[in-house]
């Protein structure tokens, strides 16, 4: 039997240590496959950069390889402390998203760990699927894709060839799941006695802890861009937004002020410019189309917005994340 091909997909910021979990597991699972009698190595792993040279978190220098065909391609997540600007972090890592596309498209089963679920989304994955993050940030998910069915209490989610997890250790509770469907019960218990593992947690909720999801000041806010995220096509209104919410115009501006330090109008703009990001990147539609689509009868208006918010025209955009860097 071939081994199985294991791609670990490294990029800038990436969780060094989620990089080399998933191997490090299925070294450990090769080893007791092969006391169990197996004549083949069980895995094949590589990590893998449309990048010549990637420095994950920690200013680690990690070696790559350029991406290759793989049977199972595993994304690993990125720091994602309050202040980050995720719409440009996620902007600089298209030569990544690309990557992600071209393996789904050719039937390689994809996997991302805690965060890196926002690559998965970005890419297109998530469309329609039930997923799961790590608790602490699975709410940002779902506002930021609403059309992502989300599973947040559960640890690992597989839907339809695409399979998310929650934090961090999640990674093992994936890969001993991974190594009991490809070697069987007896080498994945025998892998989780080595390594110290629980084999038999399934969900994340007991480890949730409220003080630190969002301060419910913020609720107000966040109901407001959920709203909007799921309306991106309708026309703004806001004596209708503030009826939506049940008070006046000039309570809804300064409850959402006071909350984000912007206008619902301005988040709107930024919701818009994010999906027509996301639209150029996953369809061929015509620009039009995709402003149509985010709420702008006029395509200038949405070119305009798009160059304030990403330095590109969207024609320009769409091409970006097929351009390899050179580092």
């Amino acid at each position: 039997m071939s081994p199985l091909r294991v791609s670990v997909l490294a990029y800038p910021g990436c969780f060094a240590s989620e990089v080399f979990g998933v191997p490090d597991l299925l070294t450990m699972a090769g080893h007791v496959a092969a006391a169990h009698g197996r004549p083949e190595p069980a895995y094949e792993t590589s990590v893998v950069s449309p990048r010549r040279r990637v420095v994950a978190s920690g200013g680690s220098r990690l070696d790559v390889a350029a991406v290759r065909p793989a049977d199972v391609l595993v994304v690993p997540g990125f720091e994602l402390p309050p202040a980050l600007d995720l719409d440009a972090t996620l902007a600089r890592l298209g030569p990544e998203i690309a990557a992600i596309q071209a393996h789904a498209a050719a039937g390689t089963a994809v996997v991302s760990i805690c965060v890196g679920a926002f690559l998965l989304a970005e890419a297109g994955l998530l469309h329609g699927r039930d997923a799961t993050t790590s608790w602490l940030y699975a709410d940002r998910l779902a506002r930021r894709y609403p059309d992502v069915r989300m599973r947040q209490e559960l640890l690992v989610v597989t839907d339809r060839g695409v399979t998310t997890t929650a934090a961090f250790s999640a990674m093992y509770d994936f890969a001993l799941r991974f190594v009991r469907d490809h070697d069987g019960p007896r080498v994945a218990d025998g892998t989780a006695r080595v390594a110290l593992l629980d084999d038999t947690r399934s969900r994340q909720t007991p480890y949730v802890d409220t003080d630190l999801l969002p301060t419910p000041g913020r609720d107000f806010s966040s109901g407001v861009m959920r709203w909007l995220d799921q309306n991106l096509a309708t026309r703004y209104d806001l004596p209708a937004l503030a009826a939506e919410f049940g008070v006046s115009t000039r309570t809804l501006l300064r409850r959402f002020g006071a909350e984000t330090g912007r206008t619902p109008l301005t988040y709107l703009h930024t919701a818009r410019v994010r999906r027509a990001r996301h639209l150029l990147r996953t369809t061929d539609r015509p620009v039009a189309t995709i402003a149509a689509d985010v709420g702008y009868r006029d395509p200038g208006t949405l070119t305009t917005l798009f160059l304030r918010h990403t330095g590109h025209h969207p024609t320009a955009y769409r091409a970006t994340p097929t351009r390899h860097p050179t580092d």
